[in-house]
């Protein structure tokens, strides 16, 4: 069951926010200007936003017998796997996805929807996802906080 709730979550938010939503400003929106060859470098940018999400949903499920949703997150913490080099890696895979766009349909809507989406989470991040995992997971988590950034992907320095 958790496996499909995290699917269907993976459909709804991801696939709304990052999909369909770029997909609509892309077809309706006029573009800076003229995307030419550099258009099809956003295809190895969705690739790669799609398989850390993907990478990132199989980590929640399995390492942290959960989902990404708010209202049914994973009951271990997941310091394994991507989350060793950056905290929010689903976060950093919709960034790539929307640079992506933005080198697809390069309008004003697709920048402003792509510096919407960095706010949101960054706030989301700062004061909901912190201070819950802080009370959850306590020293554990502190320590995760030292050791992995939360936004610029690094190497770890030691085993969380």
């Amino acid at each position: 069951m958790t496996v499909l709730k995290s699917f269907l979550f993976l459909l709804l938010v991801p696939g709304i926010l990052l999909g369909l939503i770029p997909y609509w400003i892309s077809i309706t929106d006029v573009s800076l200007f003229a995307a030419g060859f550099p258009r099809y470098l956003a295809i190895p940018l969705w690739i790669i936003g799609a398989g850390i999400m993907v990478w990132c949903f199989r980590d929640f499920t399995v390492e942290g017998h959960g989902t990404p949703a708010p209202i049914d997150p994973p009951h271990t913490l997941i310091a394994s796997g991507l989350y060793r080099y950056v905290r929010n890696p689903m976060y950093v895979a919709g960034l790539i996805a929307l640079a992506g766009w933005i080198l697809w349909s390069p309008s004003l809507s697709m920048i402003i929807t792509a510096l919407l989406f960095f706010t949101a989470t960054h706030l989301f991040v700062i004061l909901y996802e912190e201070p819950t995992l802080k009370r959850k997971f306590g020293a554990a988590y502190e320590e995760y906080l030292k050791s992995v950034p939360r936004w610029i992907p690094r190497r770890p320095k030691q085993d969380v």
